[in-house]
């Protein structure tokens, strides 16, 4: 419940910030550079004179845009493919899930990294990549699930009164594993915004103007010692976004689990 409510609130900003941001996230007043938190100013000013507490509410629809975004690419993607190789199993199992081990082979932020070098710079490139190197994970929580259920009766019954395949996986299957989907893929935004703000203070994310927490962190970098509030504050955002969906998910997944309930 703690999570929801972060994340219910991190969903109001995302909405409405720039209706209670003090300032233009994006205007510079080069005379007020790195200045301290003050009645002016609660998180301070970064390098150019920008208000850091308008920049990180509306930092808070970037990430919450590429999270859920990626995401929705990842599980519709990586649902399909496994549900695919579960049920169909042979050779078109061993393909599909041998092209999943070797993306997983890789860490996820080089294989970003590299999708980002052939994408190119921007947000909805970072959607893409981030949802790409995501798919594998998905592919195999719904393969391993549909392994397990494939062989039970009510499987076999939709198969004699002559169901096809889509709709047996899609119709009889795939609504028994959404449980494990749901609770993935809610550990999977936290996930996709560590990535993004990964990709962002890199210099390889969403680019300026857009204000992003880890894009914001790269930039700061240099003032660790001279002005850390430019650090603090974006990090903490991070921090709190990446805790809220965890917690969340956890939440899920106890609520969803049939042997926990009494």
């Amino acid at each position: 419940m703690l999570g929801l409510c972060i994340i219910v609130f991190l969903v109001f900003l995302a909405l409405f910030g720039r209706f209670i941001m003090p300032y233009d996230p994006n205007m510079q007043d080069m005379g007020n550079t790195l200045a301290e938190p003050s009645n002016a100013h609660l998180f301070g000013t970064d390098q150019l004179g920008r208000d850091i507490f308008s920049r990180v509410i509306d930092g808070t629809k970037i990430s919450l845009r590429v999270g859920l975004s990626a995401v929705a690419i990842a599980l519709s993607i990586g649902t399909v493919l496994g549900a695919v190789a579960g049920y169909r199993g042979g050779k078109t199992d061993t393909i599909i899930m041998r092209i999943m081990d070797m993306m997983l082979s890789i860490p996820s932020i080089l294989l970003a990294i590299t999708f980002m070098a052939a994408l190119g710079k921007g947000i909805d490139k970072a959607i893409i990549a981030i949802g790409l190197v995501s798919i594998p994970e998905y592919a195999r929580i719904v393969r391993g699930s549909i392994l397990s259920i494939k062989e039970n009766d009510y499987v076999q019954a939709a198969k004699v009164i002559g169901n096809k395949d889509g709709r047996i996986i899609f119709r009889h299957i795939l609504p028994n594993v959404l449980s494990s989907i749901i609770v993935r893929a809610t550990l999977g935004i936290s996930t996709a915004v560590l990535d993004t703000a990964a990709l962002g203070f890199l210099g390889l994310g969403v680019q300026p103007p857009y204000a992003e927490w880890g894009d914001m962190l790269g930039r700061a970098r240099g003032f660790i010692f001279q002005a850390p509030h430019t650090l603090i504050f974006p990090g903490l955002a991070i921090t709190i976004t990446v805790l809220a969906f965890n917690l969340l998910g956890d939440g899920l997944r106890d609520a969803l689990d049939p042997k926990a309930r009494k």
